[in-house]
């Protein structure tokens, strides 16, 4: 019997998710995946072919076009992380725009969309030693997954977070424009009618406010252990 489990880590965007689920894959030797890494190489596809813009959106064509769709992760011999592939390509580079990030939860809501990224969510963890984070990964994906964390914050402070993101990336963006997609984002997500984001009933939720990354860390790490040694 295998000793590893599945960890799913949801919550509001820019509250650490990604960072310290990163973080725990490497302290457990665990898979990482960003699945809002893969929502986002959609949105980029779906902008480079035209399907998606700020004023309009033709899902029926991205919809149709998804047999031609291939997003995976595989692993920067370089730098050692796992970066977001699609048709092959490294696309980590350009999913962060705020660009994408104006459009990504207009591709999220759609649940043919998501019934496809799914699946290969499924297949990625199906061997356990996963650490996965998203929106709906608790409540929708791994429903079963042995620990589930749900992360959360102001928009304040989660504009700031992803500004300073943004600007070392060297994007030219203003801190209302930020605050300004978080806030939406967090609407579009909370209301959308396929797999919406929530708190899964038995989520341990925890506030990112005042609390540093070696902090968080060793707090999700804390409910780790005592599972393991069940195994």
């Amino acid at each position: 019997m295998s000793n590893k489990i599945i960890i799913a880590i949801d919550g509001t965007s820019s509250t650490g998710k990604s960072t310290i689920a990163k973080r725990l894959a490497i302290r457990l030797k665990y898979v990482y995946i960003d699945s809002g890494a893969m929502y986002r190489a959609l949105t980029f596809y779906a902008i480079q072919k035209e399907y998606i813009s700020k004023t309009h959106f033709e899902s029926n064509k991205l919809i149709n076009d998804i047999p031609n769709i291939y997003i995976d992760f595989k692993q920067n011999k370089e730098t050692n992380k796992f970066e977001v592939h699609l048709n092959g390509v490294s696309v980590e580079k350009h999913i962060r725009s705020l660009s994408v990030s104006n459009l990504v939860s207009k591709i999220a809501s759609i649940g043919k969309l998501r019934k496809p990224m799914v699946k290969i969510q499924h297949f990625l963890g199906s061997n356990k030693g996963v650490v996965m984070d998203g929106r709906d990964i608790g409540t929708v994906v791994f429903p079963n997954a042995e620990l589930k964390f749900y992360l959360d914050a102001s928009s304040e402070l989660r504009a700031k977070r992803r500004f300073k993101e943004l600007v070392d990336a060297n994007h030219d963006i203003s801190y209302n424009e930020v605050l300004n997609n978080i806030i939406l984002r967090d609407k579009q997500d909370i209301s959308r009618k396929n797999s919406p984001l929530r708190v899964a009933s038995d989520s341990i939720v925890i506030k990112t406010d005042d609390i540093s990354l070696d902090q968080l860390e060793n707090k999700l790490f804390s409910y780790v252990t005592p599972l393991l040694s069940k195994k």
